[in-house]
């Protein structure tokens, strides 16, 4: 036998609902809603960041490897600006440019070329920290509402039902046509909590989990940029 929800949502009067809440519930419920609308935005904006960051990055990768010469990637990354493998180019490049140059008035001794060789490398894990940290900006936002809305809902819920308690023990009436609305009208303030907590939750694990791919191709691109930069710049 199946359950269908819909209709018993659509069949609740929510003006009903707000107009029999007390402050503290309708204080919950408005706070819950302005936490779901923006995450919400939140999440319809980060979707769309990481979808361009991928398909720019798969772009900067075929150019990384089809083209001959980095000045040519190089313009190419620059206009890649939200892919994070065409940031880190960028960086460990125009260090290199640096080193080169300084380079051409020095001869190339062990040591300069060992010094080289690790500015490159910094240059490349700075920019790829800081690539991660953008990623991950207001990513954490969704965690703390996944973690923290129920709970909210829930105080809702409990100030609902003291507060439905509290009246039923001045009238002395508790039938279940009494008790019914305001402790309905309270548990109303848990699903609130569940409807902007569970949204939260999935895109988090999702936004996580494509940062975290984003971070093992940066440290892989790292190493290979690098294995090039020792093969012909260093040998």
């Amino acid at each position: 036998m199946s359950i269908n929800c819909l209709p018993l949502f659509a069949a609740l009067n929510y003006l009903e609902i707000v107009r029999g809440s007390s402050i503290v519930e309708l204080s919950v419920l408005l706070l819950l809603g302005c936490v779901s609308v923006f995450s919400w935005a939140l999440i319809a904006l980060k979707m769309a960041q990481l979808s361009r960051a991928r398909r720019q990055s798969l772009t900067f990768l075929d150019t990384f490897w089809k083209a001959s010469q980095l000045e040519a990637i190089y313009q190419t990354a620059q206009s890649l600006a939200v892919s994070p493998l065409s940031r880190v180019f960028c960086a460990g490049y125009e260090e290199l440019s640096r080193v080169a140059q300084t380079k051409e008035s020095k001869e190339g001794a062990m040591a300069e070329r060992l010094g080289g060789i690790e500015n490159v490398e910094r240059a490349l894990n700075r920019a790829s920290t800081s690539e991660i940290t953008h990623l991950e900006s207001k990513v954490p936002f969704l965690g703390t509402v996944g973690a923290t809305a129920p709970f909210v809902g829930l105080f809702g819920t409990v100030m609902g039902i003291l507060n439905a308690f509290n009246e039923i023990s001045e009238k002395g009436n508790a039938t279940l046509a009494t008790v019914a609305a305001p402790v309905g009208n309270a548990l109303f303030a848990t699903a609130a909590g569940l409807f902007a907590a569970i949204p939260a939750v999935v895109a988090y694990n999702a936004f996580v989990s494509r940062i975290r791919v984003f971070d093992t191709e940066m440290s892989n691109f790292s190493s290979d940029f690098l294995n090039i930069v020792k093969r012909y710049f260093f040998h």
